[in-house]
């Protein structure tokens, strides 16, 4: 094994325990997925009111249902709450042990969210896209499900698409852990990201549909990267150059989160203190 190999070993089997510890609640995933199912038909019947009155939209209904779709099943991915172990960690002291394991705590850190943004997801994904891709056709309701990718390409850029969000996700949700160190608590940094990043990220309505003027600052903006561009990458409203574009975006905020979740990291643990006994 290489010399990087070595060094990358520990982390992957941070995220290998993590993402099976996290694999075990299915009760909490099928409750889950019964909620977001029921959302994302009240939210398709809104759409499709919306789109039956207005006289011109930026994407059209099938692209939207699609959206809500998907959205619906990729929820968990959002990076909406950082990471309770840690937030009790800060309020108990045992933060301290962090910085005794033979790690980088950044890249501990960062393993952890992986697996938290890819195994809890994977367990709400599958049946919500076999229930609205496959249930729903075979039920007599075809233009209410999830269709395919509108094509070879925009699947192959949606499944890139998909491996960016999960970097960038855990990033994001890296730096809010960070930010609990900061601020000694997660209360105030999990209401404020929260709110931002489902309504930034298209997950409470697609990007495409709010005001035109907005349109060039939600796309450079980076919660963009966690929903939007997928979406809109599957159902064919972002093509050709402009995905890849998006793609890019998509990289550079996961570079740049992470390189500051680590310069952030470095400046608080460095002035950690831990009183009690």
């Amino acid at each position: 094994m290489t010399d990087a190999g070595s060094a990358l070993r520990p982390y992957f089997a941070v995220f290998r325990a993590r993402f099976n510890l996290l694999l075990q609640y299915r009760a909490a995933a099928l409750a889950g997925f019964g909620t977001q199912c029921w959302w994302g038909a009240i939210k398709i019947m809104v759409f499709a009111a919306f789109f039956r009155s207005a006289a011109s939209t930026p994407m059209t209904l099938r692209q939207a249902i699609d959206y809500v779709w998907l959205g619906q099943a990729f929820l968990t991915l959002l990076p909406w709450s950082g990471d309770p172990e840690i937030a009790r960690m800060m309020r108990s002291g045992d933060v301290s042990y962090e910085r005794l394991r033979p790690l980088d705590t950044y890249g501990f850190w960062y393993a952890r969210a992986a697996a938290r943004r890819t195994a809890t997801p994977l367990l709400r994904a599958i049946p919500m896209v076999v229930t609205a891709g496959v249930l729903l056709p075979l039920l007599g309701a075809p233009q209410w499900g999830l269709s395919a990718p509108a094509s070879a390409r925009a699947a192959a850029l949606f499944v890139l698409s998909m491996v960016l969000v999960v970097a960038l996700s855990s990033a994001v949700a890296s730096l809010m852990d960070v930010l609990t160190v900061a601020t000694l608590s997660d209360r105030g940094v999990n209401s404020l990201a929260g709110p931002l990043i489902i309504i930034l990220s298209g997950s409470l309505i697609p990007l495409p549909l709010f005001p035109e003027w907005m349109q060039p600052l939600l796309g450079l903006q980076p919660f963009a990267g966690l929903l939007d561009t997928p979406m809109r990458i599957y159902g064919g409203h972002l093509g050709g150059t402009d995905a890849i574009a998006a793609l890019g975006r998509q990289v550079v905020w996961a570079v740049l989160l992470v390189l500051l979740g680590r310069m952030l990291m470095a400046r608080f643990m460095a002035k950690l203190q831990v009183q009690g006994g």
